[in-house]
Parts: structure tokens; C-alpha cells; sequence
């Protein structure tokens, strides 16, 4: 019996090595059957070859993804937009762009024409960065055209109107000049005008410890500076700041052969140039552009005239339905009478309404209605369309005629920018995306332990009992009753605006190169073209594309 176990064992062994041994040889295979496994078909791999060889398309073309037949009415987080190929960094990217006719801006930012949104500080920092600010008209007419003057004022290349004085005015008319103006370097000339001969000048270290009422009465020919740092009239502006540089003065004075003022450049102006790059200015004046907003009504001519005496450069009709008489008799009244401004009409949301306004002579057109984040027109007044399709209707239809269209309502974070300018919009207006900025009007709050800003709608009835604005704007002001189409909310301190519309251009600039483009016009042309695509989303996709199965986090957009 022990043999035949033993016997039993070793046959076993033999078998499992045979085994064994078989199913090596089975994974070696010979040299032919193994080149003929890899070695590719040439005829395959010229197929291969030719089908890398063409371009696919993915997703949908513009016009297919805005089928409203097909889709309805879209807004902005109804899709996204196909990456392309990078092959460049972000740091190149232009955001230029003609906000009207005959204004180009560096940046597509503007300010809503809110009265918690655009006063002076955010208009000229909206300039300065790039942008435009559009300022309010739920005020005087008197305060309005102050605001428009201060942001005209803050900025100069050559300053061809500044302020004189002669010999015998007192140091009490340079501190009424700066109470009311906020400079005090004051030429001094022969008869305290422009032309005269250039005698001295008078700035603040002349007078800053002469502020006593005796010293208040003392001729100016008692202290002002004689040491003058001058340049013939004809200097180029280049030429002129570096003799202002070198100098290290506060101003340079420009005279003509006979030694009379001409012009004046400062050297704050200067500093401004250097660390501002992106500033929107006047090509003439080098002034910063501003904007403000009027309403359609036959007294806001008055107005209008204060704000052109002023220095405005673009006018916008503020209306909530700007397809109305009101607004084309408007638009022809001023193009006649000021052809040197240029006028943002609307808001439009269908290409009846844009038609209406190219027309009658529009310079650019303002786009939504019941879109942004105070505003209720849409659910009250049953009327509106949902951005992301108004935007690409009429900026479809304007871009026949060279009108800018200017995607007003909606704009909630970088990707809708970058989703609007897609879809056609020349620039961007936001509100509730600058409110609760440092240079937002009005005083910060503390809630829950958040520093908080108040944000309203111009609709709202908290506006229409500041002024009469609103009423105007929603063709209201006559009712007995006020029907709101805004709110009044609050929003979170977000700092100041020159690192937050960094933020936003910065932001932009990498969404371009994501998707392949260099240029806002490359990306609107591509749209066009059907090269750059879209895909929809559905409301999980929405979900999945937002932050999502976390316990908590905390979410900071840029440092």
C-alpha cells in the first residue's frame, strides 16, 4: 500500500509539472504568429492616419444650441462652452472692445446705473481699471453733473481750463477752490485767466501752514511760487511727462512764445498713467471716459445739458421697455443736438425692439429685462426673456449694423461673463456683482457677523421714495399706487474694486485661453463661424459642474 501511495505521489508531480510546462509553451508564441499580430495593416493605418487627420466637431453650433423651438429661452448656467486648444498663455489675452460706436474700452465691465452701485468713487475706479461707470440718476440734476465733473477732473493729459487766479486774490479763494474742487495748484496769472501771462503758481505746500484767518486774507503774490517749470505750447504729451518726471515738480505749466498759460500737466496725473495702464480715456482730452444714465422724459433734456456741460462722454437711456416712442424721440434729439456723444439706448430683449432703437440712431444697445438678482419684472409684469437668448438674438441682429450690445442683467460670476461675450455682447453691466465693493455707495453693516452693504433694485419702492428715477424708469412716476418690479437686499463686503475687477479681467483672460481664443473678437468671430461649440446642461450637470458632496468648505474666489 505504501508503494503504491508513493507510486500515486510521483505520478502526480509528473503531471502537474507537465502540465506546468504546457502552459508556458502555450504563452510563448512563435516568431511569425507574433509579427502577424503586431504589425499594423498599412492599409489601417492609412485610415487611421487620415481619420487623425480630420478635424471632429463636438457639441452644438451657437444658432442649434438658441433653437428656442428646440430649447426654449436659456440662461447662462443652461450651458457650457467646448474647451479648444491652448497653445499660448493666458497673460496675452485682449479683452478690447467697443462698448458703443466710437468708445473702445480695455476691459468689458461696466457699472449698473444704480443708486447703490455707481456714484464717483465707482465710476472712477470702473475708469481706471479699464471699465466704465455709469452713474445715476436718482438724484438732482445739480448732484448728478457734480459726479460726472469730479470723474472728468480726476484725470487730465494736458489740462486745457484749470483754474486761475491773479496777484490779489487771497489764500481764502485757493481753500474755497479746493473745499469745492478738491485740487489746490493754481496758476497764478496777469488777469486770472487762460491766455494771460504766466506770473507763479500756488499749491498746497505754499498754503498748508497758512490756514489761520488773518493768514486767509493774504495776497497771493505774497506766497506764491515764482521758480516755474515750464515747456512751449506744441509738446508732445509723451515729451511733457518726462520734463515732469525729471523735474520732480507737482505741475508742469505749458506756454506759448509771448509766456502766456496755455495748458497745465500734473504730476498726479502722471502717477496715474503708470499705475493704471488699462485706463479708459478720452483719445482727445485724456480725461477718464464717464457714463451717465437719464431717463426718456422731455425734462431730462435739462439734465442732459448739465451732465454734456460737464463733460459727459456716453448718455444711457434708462428704461425698463426701451421700444417706445418716448425713447426714439429721445435718441433723435440728442444725436441732433450733441452729435459728440454717443447713446446707449434700450433695454431690449427681441430684435423688433433693437431695430426700433438702431433706427432712430443708437450708438449701442442695453440688453435684458427682468434678469437680475433684484428684479422682479418678469414675475410681476409677466414680460422679459431669459438672458442667455436675448443676448444672442439681438446681438445677432445688431452686429449687421457695427452696434455694440451690452449684456445688462444676470452676471453672477466670471463663467457668465465669459458665457455672455460668447453669445455676442460687447460688454458686460453688472450690479449686484460691484455692490458691497469699497467704492459702492452707502455704509457697511454688520449681520450674523458679516460686514454687509445694502443693494436695491431701481424698481423697488425703497428707490422710488429716494427720487423719481425709478418711476421714470418703469414709466411709473404718475401712479397712485407703486408697483415694484425690485427688491431691497443686502450683499457681502467685497473689498475694494481695483483687486476685484483684477479678479474678474484675470479670470476671463484664463476662460479665453481655455477655450482657444486670444481675443474677444476671435471668440465672437469663432461663435460665428460655428468653430467654437457649446452642449447643454441638464439640471444634474448643473449640479455635477458646482461644488457638491462635501461636508462643508469654504469658498475664496482670488487672493
Amino acid at each position: 500500500m505504501a508503494k503504491k501511495g508513493a507510486a500515486n505521489a510521483a505520478n502526480a508531480a509528473s503531471t502537474n509539472a507537465a502540465n506546468a510546462n504546457a502552459n508556458a509553451n502555450a504563452g510563448q508564441k512563435r516568431p511569425a504568429e507574433d509579427d502577424a499580430v503586431t504589425l499594423p495593416d498599412p492599409k489601417t493605418s492609412k485610415k487611421l492616419a487620415e481619420l487623425l487627420a480630420v478635424p471632429t466637431k463636438d457639441g452644438l453650433g451657437a444658432a442649434e444650441l438658441l433653437d428656442s423651438q428646440v430649447s426654449g429661452g436659456l440662461t447662462y448656467n443652461d450651458f457650457l462652452i467646448l474647451p479648444g486648444f491652448i497653445d499660448f498663455p493666458a497673460s496675452v489675452v485682449s479683452l478690447e472692445t467697443n462698448v458703443t460706436r466710437r468708445f473702445k474700452l480695455k476691459t468689458p465691465f461696466l457699472s449698473s446705473p444704480m443708486d447703490t452701485v455707481t456714484e464717483t468713487d465707482m465710476a472712477i475706479h470702473m475708469a481706471l481699471n479699464g471699465g466704465l461707470g455709469v452713474i445715476h440718476h436718482n438724484c438732482s440734476v445739480e448732484e448728478q453733473a457734480d459726479m460726472v465733473r469730479k470723474v472728468k477732473k480726476f484725470e487730465n493729459g494736458f489740462i486745457t481750463d484749470p483754474k486761475c487766479l491773479t496777484p490779489t486774490h487771497t489764500i481764502q479763494d485757493v481753500l474755497d477752490i479746493k473745499a469745492k474742487y478738491g485740487f489746490c495748484g493754481i496758476p497764478i496769472t496777469e488777469n486770472g485767466q487762460m491766455g494771460s501771462t504766466l506770473l507763479g503758481i500756488v499749491t498746497s505746500r505754499d498754503i498748508d501752514f497758512l490756514q489761520s484767518e488773518k493768514d486767509a486774507q493774504r495776497p497771493l503774490k505774497e506766497v506764491m511760487t515764482t521758480n516755474l517749470v515750464t515747456a512751449k505750447k506744441g509738446i508732445s504729451l509723451t515729451e511733457a511727462n518726462k520734463i515732469l518726471s525729471e523735474s520732480r515738480k507737482g505741475k508742469l505749466l505749458i506756454v506759448d512764445e509771448k509766456g502766456h498759460l496755455t495748458a497745465l500737466l500734473a504730476r498726479s496725473d502722471l502717477i496715474k498713467t503708470r499705475d493704471y495702464p488699462l485706463a479708459s480715456k478720452s483719445k482727445s482730452s485724456k480725461q477718464l471716459l464717464c457714463a451717465a444714465a437719464i431717463s426718456t422724459h422731455n425734462e431730462d433734456k435739462i439734465r442732459l445739458a448739465a451732465l454734456v456741460a460737464a463733460g459727459l462722454d456716453i448718455v444711457v437711456l434708462d428704461s425698463s421697455q426701451g421700444n417706445s416712442l418716448f425713447q426714439i424721440e429721445m435718441i433723435k434729439f440728442i444725436k441732433t443736438t450733441y452729435p459728440q456723444i454717443d447713446v446707449i439706448a434700450g433695454n431690449v430683449v427681441t430684435t423688433e425692439q433693437a431695430r426700433s432703437l438702431i433706427a432712430a440712431g443708437a450708438d449701442g444697445l442695453r440688453v435684458g429685462m427682468g434678469s437680475g438678482s433684484i428684479c422682479i419684472t418678469q414675475e410681476v409684469m409677466a414680460c422679459g426673456r431669459p438672458q442667455g437668448t436675448a443676448v444672442y438674438r439681438v446681438a445677432q441682429y445688431a452686429r449687421q449694423f457695427g452696434v455694440p450690445v451690452i449684456a445688462d442683467g444676470g452676471i453672477s460670476n466670471v463663467g457668465h461673463i465669459i458665457k455672455a461675450v460668447a453669445l455676442g455682447a460687447s460688454a458686460v453691466m453688472m450690479g449686484g456683482l460691484l455692490a458691497g465693493t469699497t467704492e459702492s455707495p452707502g455704509e457697511y453693516y454688520y449681520k450674523d457677523g458679516q460686514r454687509l452693504k445694502k443693494y436695491r433694485g431701481m424698481g423697488s419702492l425703497d428707490a422710488m421714495e429716494k427720487g423719481d428715477a425709478a418711476g421714470k424708469r418703469y414709466f411709473s412716476e404718475g401712479d397712485r399706487i407703486k408697483v415694484a418690479q425690485g427688491v431691497t437686499g443686502a450683499v457681502l463686503d467685497k473689498g475694494t474694486v481695483k483687486k476685484y475687477l483684477s479678479y474678474l479681467y484675470t479670470g476671463v483672460q484664463h476662460g479665453f485661453q481655455d477655450i482657444g481664443v486670444k481675443t474677444l473678437t476671435a471668440l465672437q468671430d469663432g461663435v460665428a463661424a460655428g468653430e467654437v461649440r457649446f452642449e447643454k446642461r441638464s439640471p444634474s450637470a448643473q449640479l455635477e459642474g458646482g461644488v457638491h458632496g462635501l461636508h462643508s468648505y469654504e469658498k475664496r474666489l482670488f487672493q
